[in-house]
């Protein structure tokens, strides 16, 4: 298959705003790749190498050679030219990256070299989620969604399985859970009350409540002796969580794959900022963590996955002793349920999820089988500053400055930035709205971070604040995300810093 295929259904895909009819275009791709290019191709029309470093980023691609004028390059030949990017490194590595860029590109039509460019830096806008991947490859192969979904779910990803699909729904049913490959895990919608989370997940019935643990989401597979420890993305990081491990080896029991929390805790057993957490994914020393477990998806030879919760639970509680399992409550009462969360968020937690006890382990899906509850605030802030977007955002004014008054100066204090909760919509309108603002309108496009005057408002919700050494401020923001723009509100009203700083813990 040409790569101008692949290209000009991605073209396809962007151009309409019909699920039916980019899943459509996607169907139609998948369904002429030869089986050696499907996996490839599954990728690619999902806006993504099968790669996961390249060595390339913008600068790298910054000058191009002039553009071939017809096309000839093929995806498997783009795909081994990416392979062999992805192997260089040590002296000369640079110039022979330069080299290959060079004549890969140069091979490459005008139209290709724009999309190479943008699946290379995430910048493929074409809205083709993997779940609308999934659909595609469905129709293509003549088999049921729910076989795709449940395989990619088990084998990490959608392009693992994609020629499987191709072999009928018998290849993909094959592909089981496998101890030691982590599987896509479960994910939790919300609810604002207590009581909404208890009629969404349990209906009436008996619900267990979690206490929701403000660490970082980890798998942990074990056969034998041998122990892996992944991520929530599913990366492995095992080597830096040894204590997991420990932990791990520990247990009474030769295989198992669980699901939990890592998490810090300071001397009076609260527990730690997320920042010092979240530290031990990019290095092995650090703060000590210890695991917390909440769900069991194997053990000792038997898969879990589609047991009810509450015999998934049973199991847990065999294998793992209390001082490593997530705190929970099995109750029908709103009122048990209101008291327990009150008695999390005291303890220094974030929050409870809600779940059924009939459902099995759905991975990757966030339905109602699981809810999360937390408090969410929200500061009336103003932009100071944007920064020009990359990737998918490129082209867009994106991740904002934002600022709190400080009552005691009249002065405006930054205390972060964010570039979550903003949609393509609001991303248009910003950069319209910020351009008006900008202090230096001849500079803008000159410049990756603009200074706007001061005079737009925006109400932020976020999930906490802890001490930043980073901010004038002091303090940042935890999961700060846009909710609108007040334009109903002048920058006099906005939060102070005081304000700002009464929510740290």
């Amino acid at each position: 298959m040409l790569l101008a295929d692949v290209v000009a259904a991605s073209a396809t895909v962007a151009a309409t705003r019909s699920r039916k009819a980019k899943m459509a275009a996607i169907a139609s791709l998948l369904a002429v790749a030869s089986p050696d290019e499907v996996e490839t191709v599954t990728a690619y029309v999902g806006g993504a190498l099968r790669q996961r470093r390249t060595g390339l980023g913008w600068r790298g691609l910054s000058s191009l050679p002039a553009p071939a004028s017809d096309p000839s390059l093929t995806v498997a030949e783009v795909h081994a030219a990416f392979d062999a990017l992805a192997e260089l490194s040590g002296s000369g590595s640079q110039a022979a990256r330069s080299a290959a860029v060079a004549d890969l590109f140069g091979r490459a039509t005008a139209d290709e070299q724009v999309w190479l460019r943008g699946v290379v830096t995430g910048a493929v806008r074409q809205g083709a989620l993997d779940s609308l991947v999934q659909e595609g490859l469905a129709v293509a192969a003549e088999v049921p969604l729910a076989a795709v979904r449940r395989a990619a779910m088990l084998a990490g990803s959608t392009v693992a399985v994609a020629r499987a699909a191709f072999d009928g729904v018998d290849a993909l049913a094959a592909i089981g859970l496998e101890v030691g490959r982590p599987v896509v895990p479960m994910l939790a919608s919300s609810a604002p009350t207590v009581a909404d989370a208890l009629a969404k997940a349990g209906g009436g019935a008996e619900v267990a409540v979690d206490v929701k643990l403000d660490g970082i989401r980890i798998q942990v597979h074990r056969s034998g002796d041998d122990v892996l420890v992944a991520t929530r993305s599913l990366d492995d990081i095992t080597a830096r969580l040894p204590e997991v491990v420990e932990v791990a080896r520990s247990l009474p029991a030769s295989s198992f794959v669980l699901d939990g929390e890592a998490l810090a805790l300071g001397e009076d057993g609260r527990p730690r900022p997320f920042q010092e957490t979240a530290s031990r994914t990019a290095m092995s020393e650090g703060v000590v963590v210890t695991p917390y477990f909440f769900d069991a998806l194997h053990l000792d030879g038997e898969d879990l996955l589609d047991s009810p919760a509450s015999v998934r639970a049973e199991a847990l509680e065999r294998l793992v002793p209390p001082e490593h399992r997530v705190p929970r409550l099995v109750t029908a009462s709103v009122s048990e349920a209101s008291a327990f969360l009150e008695q999390t968020l005291g303890s220094g937690h974030e929050g409870v999820v809600v779940k059924s006890l009939t459902a099995p382990y759905d991975a990757g899906r966030r339905g109602a089988a699981w809810v999360k509850v937390k408090p969410v605030h929200t500061l009336d802030l103003v932009v100071l500053a944007v920064e020009w977007g990359s990737g998918r955002r490129e082209g867009w004014l994106s991740n904002i400055h934002l600022g709190a008054r400080d009552p005691s100066s009249g002065e405006l204090v930054m205390l972060g930035k964010t570039f979550k909760g903003m949609t393509d919509e609001m991303l248009a309108w910003q950069t319209e709205r910020f351009t008006e603002l900008a202090v230096s309108p001849e500079t803008i496009r000159g410049s990756y971070v603009v200074e706007v005057r001061p005079e737009q408002v925006v109400e932020i919700a976020f999930d906490g604040v802890q001490r930043s050494t980073r901010y004038p401020g002091g303090v940042a923001l935890r999961f700060a995300r846009v909710v609108r723009y007040r334009d109903d509100k002048p920058v006099a009203d906005i939060d102070t810093i005081d304000a700002v700083r009464g929510y740290l813990s």
